[in-house]
């Protein structure tokens, strides 16, 4: 049997009743059988400040430790203006540095987003991937989840209702898993900074 394949989940949103977390709990359900899932949330992680670098912040230290511990990453992730989520960005700024201590570099990357609009959160997903370039991440680029009219798509007790959207779901997590186990075996090149 193949070594399992350790997921990080990262909720991109502060909000306790957040859709993107509710997107997690959705995924910590549908993994591949050859998978396990560890959700985290970016709460405490202080506003960054180059000038820790070298005194890092106790929850930023966890937070390194849990993404160097997983052999993927899967961000659920609200818009806000168009954008990331400042907290995300923070703690991904914190996750990263200080140079060229990135804790993301050679990770199996994947997002999905939920939002109440129309674009489910898509032009923060495309802000992220732009970031994954830098973090040096090898993305999971198919199928885009995008779960639009969130309000409509999860029940009073925040349990994902829209079967379409647990299919890409389903499918994204398989691909994100194939594409760890190929970076472990190196035929997706990790590459390193």
């Amino acid at each position: 049997m193949a070594e399992k394949i350790k997921i990080l989940g990262i909720a991109g949103s502060l909000r306790k009743k957040s859709y993107n977390r509710a997107l997690l709990n959705e995924a910590a359900k549908l993994l591949p059988p050859d998978s396990t899932i560890e959700i985290t949330g970016i709460e405490g992680i202080p506003v960054y400040n180059q000038d820790e670098e070298g005194n890092l912040p106790q929850a930023v230290v966890e937070f390194k430790r849990k993404i160097r511990d997983a052999d993927a990453i899967l961000f659920a992730l609200p818009e806000y203006n168009y954008s990331l989520p400042g907290p995300l960005k923070n703690a991904i700024d914190y996750a990263s540095r200080p140079y060229p201590d990135n804790s993301f570099a050679g990770k199996a990357a994947a997002m999905m987003s939920a939002s109440i609009g129309i674009l489910g959160g898509a032009r923060a997903q495309y802000q992220l991937r732009q970031a994954f370039v830098f973090l040096n991440m090898v993305p999971v680029n198919l199928p885009e989840v995008f779960v639009t009219f969130a309000q409509q798509k999860f029940d009073s007790e925040l349990k994902l209702t829209d079967n379409a959207a647990k299919q890409f779901i389903s499918q994204l997590l398989v691909n994100l898993v194939n594409t760890a186990r190929n970076i472990k075996r190196n035929e997706v090149p990790a590459r390193n900074a």
